[in-house]
């Protein structure tokens, strides 16, 4: 698995969790889902992505978005 394909999967997880949380506790936590869809557009124009990052330091092979 490479740090692209766990990216996007973190945030897919992360989206969900938002609505399933905005539904059942407070609908504030469509913030959350709000900021990651913000992070991965803003991205897809740089290249940063802080989570990339770190998992770089970890060890993951790159993909071809986040070098």
């Amino acid at each position: 698995m490479n740090i692209d394909r766990v990216v996007l999967a973190l945030a897919g997880v992360m989206v969900l969790a938002s609505l399933a949380l905005a539904w059942f506790v407070s609908p504030y936590w469509m913030l959350l889902g709000a900021f990651v869809g913000l992070n991965l557009f803003q991205s897809a124009f740089t290249g940063f992505c802080p989570l990339a990052i770190l998992l770089r330091q970890f060890g993951l092979p790159p993909g071809s978005a986040f070098r």
